[in-house]
């Protein structure tokens, strides 16, 4: 299965702070939900694992991430990645993210990942998996942003939950719903015809 996500935010912060924390795995590991940082191969290549559940199953994806692309003038990197799935699926994908400072002052950060996913997870759906990519996304963004935002110095306040699966139970019930609520609306609204 194919998927292509596009997503951006804004941050008060520098865009210099902000393209830091975007080149340190250990930052983004970090605010990552259900990812680990493994290993630092090189200033290019990173190994680690992800974690994601779905309902009572939970799977996980061990995998290398590599900058293939790092323009810090135009404050442009593309990455890619592949994972292979405890249960013999895989997840392998490129992805780029592009820095641009707004007249405001607020940093704008654009990402965009193109995905190819096989096994367990793949089985659920495409609606399911981007909704599950867009959870994962504004939790990343939301511990991105605090971290980013924080007084010089200081130390978040809370720290990101991100030693567990996510779970994306929530997701799969709002589907679950928005299609039965459909069925009932298409139903009631052609009887009254």
């Amino acid at each position: 299965m194919a998927l292509n996500i596009k997503e951006t935010f804004e941050v008060e912060a520098s865009i210099e702070k902000v393209w830091a924390f975007m080149m340190d795995p250990q930052a983004v590991a970090r605010c990552m939900p259900g990812a680990e940082l493994g290993e630092v191969v090189d200033e290019r290549t990173f190994e680690g694992t992800i974690k994601v559940r779905v309902g009572a199953v939970t799977t996980s994806y061990a995998g290398r991430v590599q900058f293939v692309e790092v323009d810090e003038a135009g404050r442009h990197v593309s990455m890619t990645a592949e994972g292979k799935e405890t249960g013999g699926g895989t997840a392998m994908g490129t992805m780029s993210s592009r820095l641009t400072t707004l007249d405001d002052g607020r940093v704008q950060v654009a990402a965009e990942a193109s995905v190819e996913l096989t096994g367990r997870v793949a089985q659920v759906g495409r609606g399911l998996i981007q909704g599950v990519s867009h959870q994962l996304f504004l939790q990343f963004v939301a511990c991105a942003k605090e971290t980013l935002e924080a007084i010089e110095g200081a130390e978040p306040t809370t720290a990101p939950e991100n030693a567990g699966p996510v779970n994306i139970l929530p997701v799969i019930l709002r589907a679950i719903w928005s299609g039965v609520s459909g069925f009932f609306r298409r139903l009631f609204g052609r009887s009254g015809d």
